[in-house]
C-alpha cells in the first residue's frame, strides 16, 4: 500500500477534457515544410551542422548541442533544407530563433542510430548519453534536458524516480492517451530510466480523473515491485514538480532547490516513452504527441505531430475553426503562452494547442483587491500574491522577492479564484523578469567595478613599480657618480704621489 500525502491550496478548474479524452491518437500528415528551432530546451541552443541544398534523413542531427546543458536537435523527416535562418519561435514575443527550415520529400528516409541489444544490461551512464544524444528533453514543457536530470539523480543518490502522469491543465489529454494507448512502452521507458537514474523504485502518479490511464498502466507494470502506479487527487496544480514530489514523498523541495537534492528524480510520461523509442528503436526525438482541443476547433483530436510543424497544419487537420478564436495557446490556458502567430512550430516542448472562444476566455473588468485572502488559500506554494502584488504596483520588486516571488511557479491559482479579475500571474511574470534585469544590471555594474578596482590596482602597481625602477635608476646613478669622484680622486692622489716621487729624484 502506498501512502498519499496532503498538499496546499489549488484549484479545481473546469477540465473541458471530454472532447479529445476519448480520440485516440491519429498521425498528422507532414506539412509542406518544417521549421526546427534550435533553441528547445532549456540551456544553450544547438548549433546548425546541415547547409541550405543538404538532403538530411529523418533522425539525421541537424543541430548539435552546446555544452552540458543542451540538446541537440534531429531531422523531423527526410527531405531538403531550404534555409537556416532567424524565424519567429513559439513565444508570445515573437522574436526570432535560428531555425533549419525542411521541406519533405515524403520517403520517410530514416538515419542509422544502433540500439543497444538489452539498455537495462547498460551501465547507467551509458544510458544517460544515449538519451543525450537522442536529444530527448522534459515533455511536460520544462524542455529541461533528461540526459542532466539522470545523471543529477545518479550523482546525488537518488531513491525515488517519479513519473508525472497528472496532466493537471485543462483541455489537454496527449499524456492520457499515451498511457492508454502505448502502456507497456511508457512503463519499459520508465524501467530504463529506474536504472539510469539508480532509485530504487518509481512512482507513477496519474490523477484519478483518468481511471483508464491509471488501469493500463498498472496491467503493463504487474509484477514489478519497483515500479508503482499511484492515484493521486485531481486538484491544479497536481501536476507540477514541488506538488507531485510531495503527493508522492510527502517532502517539500525547498526553496532554490532541485528535487535530486531530496533524493527524488522526476520525469514526465512522454520522456519515459521518448527513452523507450530511443533505445529499444533507435528513434531520436523527433515527434511529439499533441491535444489540439478548445472550444473555436472544429474537431479536436490527439496527433502525434513532427517537431517543427506549424500551428495551422494542426488546425487544419482538426477541420479548421468553428469560429474566429479569441486567443491561441501553446500549453494548457492554466500557464499556457499566447502564440502571435499559426505560422509559428510545435516544438518538444508543446503539449498541447488550444484554440479559445471568446466565451471560454475570462474578460471582466479588473477592480480593486478587496483582501479578501483567497488567493493566499490558493496558492499551492504558500505564498502571499495580494502582498506581492501589492509591492509590485509601488515597483518594489525586493519586498516582494523578500515575500517569495521568486518561488512562484505561474501556475495562475491566484488569478483563477481572485473575484476582482486582478491578474496577479502576470505582475509576478513581470516582476521576476524585473528582477532578471536588475540583478544582470547589478553584475554588470559589478563587473565595471571589479574591473575599475583591478585597473586601479594595476595602474598603482605600475606607478609604484615606475617609481621604484626610477628610485633603481638614481642609485645607480649616484653610484656611478660616486665611484667615478673616487676613482677621480684617486688617480690625483697617484699623480701627485708619482709626481713627489720624481721631485726627491
Amino acid at each position: 500500500m502506498f501512502r498519499l500525502f496532503g498538499i496546499r491550496g489549488g484549484v479545481h478548474p473546469e477540465e473541458h477534457k471530454h472532447p479529445t479524452a476519448s480520440r485516440p491518437i491519429e498521425t498528422l500528415p507532414l506539412p509542406e515544410r518544417l521549421c526546427v528551432p534550435l533553441a528547445q530546451h532549456i540551456g544553450a541552443p544547438a548549433e546548425a551542422v546541415v547547409k541550405i541544398g543538404q538532403r538530411v534523413l529523418r533522425g539525421q542531427l541537424i543541430g548539435s548541442g552546446q555544452g552540458r546543458v543542451s540538446a541537440p536537435v534531429h531531422a523531423p523527416a527526410s527531405g531538403k533544407v531550404v534555409a537556416v535562418d532567424d524565424l519567429p519561435a513559439p513565444h508570445p514575443s515573437g522574436l526570432p530563433v535560428l531555425s533549419v527550415v525542411i521541406e519533405p520529400d515524403g520517403a520517410q528516409d530514416d538515419a542509422d542510430h544502433p540500439v543497444p541489444s538489452d539498455p537495462l544490461a547498460m551501465a547507467p551512464e551509458a544510458i544517460a548519453d544515449f538519451v543525450s544524444r537522442a536529444g530527448i528533453v522534459g515533455l511536460g514543457g520544462a524542455a529541461f534536458p533528461s540526459a542532466v536530470k539522470l545523471n543529477l539523480g545518479l550523482s546525488g543518490g537518488a531513491h525515488t524516480l517519479i513519473i508525472n502522469g497528472g496532466e493537471c491543465e485543462p483541455y489537454l489529454t496527449c499524456d492520457d492517451r499515451l498511457m492508454r494507448e502505448r502502456a507497456e512502452a511508457v512503463i519499459d521507458g520508465v524501467r530504463i530510466m529506474r536504472h539510469a537514474s539508480g532509485a530504487e523504485v518509481a512512482l507513477i502518479g496519474i490523477e484519478d480523473n483518468k481511471p483508464s490511464a491509471i488501469e493500463a498502466m498498472r496491467q503493463a507494470a504487474a509484477g514489478d515491485d519497483a515500479v508503482q502506479v499511484v492515484a493521486v487527487p485531481t486538484r491544479y496544480p497536481m501536476g507540477s514538480e514541488k506538488q507531485m514530489v510531495q503527493a508522492l514523498t510527502g517532502r517539500e523541495i525547498p526553496a532554490g532547490k532541485l528535487s535530486a537534492q531530496l533524493g527524488v528524480v522526476l520525469h514526465n510520461v512522454g520522456t519515459a516513452y521518448a527513452v523507450h523509442r530511443a533505445l529499444r528503436q533507435g528513434r531520436p526525438l523527433v515527434s511529439r504527441i499533441v491535444t489540439v482541443g478548445g472550444g473555436a476547433v472544429r474537431e479536436p483530436r490527439n496527433f502525434e505531430v513532427p517537431i517543427g510543424t506549424p500551428l495551422k497544419a494542426l488546425f487544419d487537420a482538426c477541420g479548421g475553426f468553428a469560429e474566429t478564436p479569441d486567443r491561441v495557446l501553446m500549453g494548457g490556458p492554466m500557464m499556457g503562452q499566447w502564440m502571435p502567430s499559426l505560422e509559428v512550430p510545435v516544438v518538444k516542448g508543446t503539449s498541447g494547442v488550444i484554440a479559445l472562444t471568446a466565451a471560454e476566455v475570462r474578460k471582466h473588468p479588473v477592480q480593486p483587491c478587496i483582501r479578501c485572502s483567497r488567493c493566499v488559500e490558493a496558492c499551492p506554494v504558500g505564498l502571499l500574491p495580494l502582498e506581492m502584488a501589492s509591492r509590485i504596483r509601488k515597483s518594489d520588486y525586493d519586498a516582494a522577492g523578500k515575500l517569495g516571488l521568486t518561488d512562484c511557479i505561474a501556475c495562475g491559482s491566484c488569478s483563477w479564484v481572485c473575484p476582482s479579475n486582478i491578474p496577479l500571474v502576470h505582475f509576478f511574470n513581470f516582476a521576476k523578469g524585473e528582477l532578471v534585469a536588475r540583478r544582470a544590471a547589478e553584475e554588470r555594474t559589478s563587473g565595471l567595478r571589479e574591473l575599475a578596482e583591478k585597473r586601479q590596482v594595476r595602474l598603482e602597481k605600475e606607478a609604484r613599480i615606475k617609481a621604484e625602477k626610477a628610485a633603481q635608476r638614481k642609485r645607480e646613478r649616484q653610484a656611478r657618480a660616486e665611484a667615478k669622484a673616487a676613482a677621480e680622486r684617486e688617480a690625483k692622489k697617484q699623480a701627485r704621489e708619482e709626481q713627489k716621487q720624481e721631485e726627491e729624484a
